[in-house]
């Protein structure tokens, strides 16, 4: 429901950018949404076009940006920084992150690895006689290869 003036309540609002309240509140905490007018019983109100706002919102996390970095980026774009500074300040963002994001993808390609790796060699354990346990160490080596386990299992064996 609107008002006169075509502001939306927040009930209405969060059912326009198919959200909830609690989640509307949190953005207003951090400092990314803010709404238009608040009424003497403390009712938010929003524009229709702060739905653009939420929708950027959502874009940017997509992308991965933590909702914290996104509010410092929100916040210059409602600063009387020129378009120009402000396209900056998003690419440098985007960068930072994609230089984390491609240290992230190194770190699971060795993870993958050590799993592939470990998987490997239990494949290999299936035929083996000798059982493991906290009191024997046929397993470092592997009494059947002479091999060494994969560090991710030498810990369970």
């Amino acid at each position: 429901m609107s008002t006169a003036n075509g502001l939306l309540k927040i009930g209405a609002f969060a059912k326009l950018v198919n959200t909830n309240l609690r989640t509307l509140r949190y953005y207003e905490e951090l400092g990314l949404l803010a709404p238009a007018e608040r009424s003497e019983g403390g009712f938010r109100y929003y524009r229709p076009t702060d739905v653009n706002r939420v929708r950027l919102i959502w874009q940017l996390q997509k992308l991965g940006l933590p909702l914290e970095q996104i509010a410092e980026l929100l916040g210059n774009y409602r600063s009387e920084a020129p378009r120009p500074v402000l396209m900056q300040r998003v690419r440098k963002a985007l960068a930072r992150h994609d230089d984390l994001l491609k240290e992230r993808i190194r770190s699971l390609r060795t993870q993958r690895s050590e799993v592939a790796a470990s998987i490997e060699k239990l494949g290999s354990c299936e035929h083996c006689r000798q059982t493991p346990n906290a009191d024997n160490n046929y397993c470092e080596p592997c009494v059947e290869t002479g091999d060494s386990l994969p560090d991710s299992l030498s810990a369970l064996f």
